[in-house]
């Protein structure tokens, strides 16, 4: 399984969540960061008006020569971004469970404040038990 790494971005565009579980990617500022959420943020709208056939969600995977995005769109507007190798074939199931922990373990808990930066622990713990920690074996 080679996730590298998770994004999510409010319906704004504004990155409330990001972390690596990989060695050896480009190492990014926070700035960096905010301004490739934003830019697939209009993307993804951009991609969602582009359909021939009528109305669609927008992207939902955009390939790389080394690496695949992995996009869940939520009914709220918030995206759920997955980086993982192009081989990869769990990506949807691990954005499903993404979801669910954030659910439970963000948006229940009544400290934290929509559309702003993910600050929950029970919410790391989860993604840490899903995907690792971060580091390679």
């Amino acid at each position: 399984m080679a996730i590298f790494g998770l994004w999510v971005i409010n319906k704004a565009g504004g990155l409330v969540y990001q972390r690596n579980f990989a060695d050896g990617l480009a190492q990014l500022t926070s700035n960096e960061y905010l301004v490739l959420a934003g830019t697939l943020h209009g993307i993804h709208a951009i991609t969602s008006r582009l359909s021939p056939t009528g109305s669609s969600s927008g992207a939902q995977v955009i390939e790389g020569e080394s690496f695949k995005m992995t996009i869940l769109l939520t009914a709220t507007g918030t995206k759920f971004v997955l980086l993982t190798s192009l081989t990869e074939m769990t990506a949807e199931t691990v954005l499903q469970k993404v979801y669910e922990a954030y659910a439970d373990a963000v948006m229940k808990n009544p400290f934290h404040t929509p559309e702003m930066p993910i600050r929950s622990e029970g919410f790391d713990t989860r993604i840490t038990a899903l995907i690792g920690t971060g580091q390679s074996s």
